[in-house]
C-alpha cells in the first residue's frame, strides 16, 4: 500500500508535463488498462483502442448504453473542436481573435460534459468490479492506475460480463400469449422499438396481458420504464409490433372506425381559456361524435357528461376560471363524449390535493362499474388503492428495455413483490442509481415463470 501511495505521489507531481513523454505514457497506460477491462467484461480489447467507439463500448460494459453512446458523441465534439482550432491557427497565423475565442468556448463546454458522463460511467465501472465508489477520485486524477490495476491485476474481477447481463432477463422471453376474447382488452406486445444514434433501441418487449371489462387498472414503473410507450401502444397512437384487440376487434387493422371507442386524457390538456365549459364540451362532440348526430342530439350527450362529471353547475364558467379538479373532470368529460369502451389517463391527479384526487378516482371507479375498462398512470398510487382491480408493472430490464413484471389482482401483487404498498413495489424494480432496489430482472423472471405454473 506505502508502495502505491509513494508511485501516485510521484506521478501527481509529474502531471505538469502534460505535453511531454510522461504525458503519452500515461494515455498508453490507460489505454493498455481499459484494453484489459474490455477483455475481462467479455468485450473486444482493441475497441478501446479507437476514439468515440470506446466509450460507447464503455457504456456497454456497464449497463449504461444510452449515456456510453452519449459520451462517445461528446468526444467527437471535443475532437472536432480540437481539430478546428489547430486548422485556423494554421491558416491564420494567430492564435488571436473572435473564432479561436469562440472555439475556445465551444471546446470547454463539451470539456465539461464529456467529464461528467465519463464520472457516470466510472462509477458505473465501481458497481461492475464491486470496488467502493471513492475510487472515481483516482480515475479523475490519474486514469491509467486504476485502469492498468483492474485491467491486468487477477484480484479486480467484474462481478458480471456484458453477455452475462444479456442473456438473463434482458434476452428472457415468456414464450406466452394472452388469449383473444370476444369481450374485453387483450395486449399482444411482441417489441416495440425506435432508432437512437443510427442503432436500433428496444423500448418495450414481451408484453402479454388481458383484462376484463368493467376492471379498473393501475399502471405503475419507475421513469423510463416505458409507461407511456405502453398506452401509446394500446391506443394505436403509436404503433408497435403487437396484436391489440378490444372486444373482438383489432385496433391496427380497424383503427379509424375505432379511434373514437379508445378515449385518451394526457397529462396536460389542450383547452383554450378563453371557452366556456359547454362550449368546450360542444367542440369535443363536434369532432367524436358521428357526424349523423344533430345539433340536439350533440347538446343531449354534452348536458348527460356534464351531469355525471358535475360540471353543469359551471356550464357557462370559462375554462381558465375553472378549478384544477374541475378543469381535471372537464378534459376527462371531454374524452367521455364519444362513451369509450376503453379509457386511458395519464396522471389525472397531477395538481391535485388528496381530497380531490379521491373524488376523480371515485368518479373513474363508477365509470368502470359500467362495463368500461380504465387504465391510469398516477404517481401517488397508495392513496387510491383500494379503487382498483389489477395492477401492470413494468420494469427496466439489463438492457433498459421495458419488460412486464407483474399484471393481476393488487393482493396478488403484493405476495408476489412481498410489500404492501404500491409505491415499495416501485422501487424493488427501480435500478439501484435511482434510488430503487434493483431487482427488476429478478421479477421479470419470476412473473413469466409464474405464468407457465
Amino acid at each position: 500500500m506505502d508502495l502505491l501511495v509513494n508511485i501516485i505521489t510521484v506521478l501527481f507531481l509529474t502531471m505538469e508535463a502534460t505535453e511531454g513523454p510522461i504525458y503519452l505514457i500515461l494515455n498508453l497506460l490507460t489505454l493498455i488498462g481499459m484494453m484489459g477491462i474490455f477483455r475481462k467484461c467479455g468485450l473486444k480489447p482493441w475497441h478501446a483502442l479507437i476514439p468515440c467507439l470506446r466509450e460507447e463500448k464503455l457504456g456497454e460494459a456497464v449497463g449504461m448504453e444510452q449515456e456510453g453512446r452519449i459520451a462517445a458523441m461528446i468526444h467527437g465534439a471535443v475532437l472536432i473542436c480540437r481539430e478546428a482550432s489547430l486548422v485556423f491557427r494554421y491558416f491564420s497565423g494567430t492564435g488571436t481573435g473572435l473564432v479561436p475565442e469562440l472555439l475556445e468556448v465551444v471546446n470547454l463546454f463539451v470539456l465539461v460534459l464529456e467529464f461528467v458522463y465519463m464520472i457516470k460511467l466510472h462509477l458505473g465501472l465501481c458497481e461492475v468490479f464491486d470496488r467502493k465508489k471513492s475510487w472515481i477520485l483516482l480515475w479523475i486524477f490519474m486514469e491509467s492506475i486504476p485502469a492498468v490495476m483492474w485491467g491486468w491485476l487477477k484480484e479486480f474481477q467484474p462481478l458480471w460480463t456484458v453477455s452475462e447481463m444479456k442473456n438473463d432477463a434482458a434476452s428472457f422471453f415468456s414464450g406466452s400469449k394472452a388469449a383473444v376474447l370476444d369481450q374485453g382488452l387483450t395486449v399482444n406486445l411482441e417489441e416495440r422499438t425506435a432508432t437512437e444514434f443510427f442503432k436500433k433501441k428496444y423500448l418495450l418487449r414481451d408484453i402479454h396481458m388481458y383484462i376484463k371489462p368493467g376492471h379498473m387498472v393501475l399502471l405503475l414503473g419507475g421513469s423510463g420504464a416505458g409507461k407511456t410507450t405502453y398506452l401509446n401502444a394500446v391506443n394505436g397512437y403509436e404503433k408497435a409490433k403487437a396484436e391489440v384487440v378490444l372486444n373482438g376487434r383489432n385496433m391496427y387493422k380497424e383503427y379509424k372506425d375505432m379511434q373514437y371507442d379508445i378515449g385518451f386524457v394526457p397529462q396536460q390538456d389542450l383547452m383554450r381559456g378563453s371557452d366556456s365549459v359547454f362550449r368546450t364540451l360542444m367542440d369535443a362532440a363536434t369532432l367524436r361524435l358521428p357526424s349523423s348526430f344533430t345539433r340536439a342530439e350533440r347538446e343531449a350527450r354534452v348536458n348527460e357528461v356534464m351531469e355525471i362529471f358535475g360540471l353543469t353547475p359551471v356550464k357557462d364558467n370559462l375554462v381558465v376560471k375553472l378549478s384544477g379538479g374541475q378543469r381535471k373532470r372537464l378534459s376527462i368529460a371531454m374524452e367521455f363524449i364519444s362513451n369509450p369502451t376503453l379509457f386511458i389517463l395519464d396522471e389525472p391527479d397531477s395538481g391535485l390535493d388528496g381530497v380531490m384526487a379521491r373524488e376523480l378516482f371515485q368518479q373513474l371507479r363508477r365509470i368502470a362499474d359500467q362495463g368500461k375498462i380504465i387504465i391510469v398512470i398516477t404517481h401517488t398510487p397508495d392513496r387510491v388503492i383500494d379503487l382498483f382491480d389489477d395492477v401492470i408493472v413494468l420494469a427496466k430490464d439489463a438492457n433498459r428495455t421495458g419488460r412486464l413484471a407483474w399484471f393481476g389482482p393488487i393482493e396478488e401483487a403484493r405476495t408476489f413483490f412481498g410489500k404492501q404498498k404500491m409505491e415499495e413495489i416501485v422501487k424493488s424494480v427501480n435500478r439501484q442509481e435511482e434510488g430503487g432496489e434493483g431487482r427488476a430482472d429478478e421479477f421479470i423472471m419470476k412473473y413469466a415463470e409464474v405464468q407457465h405454473v
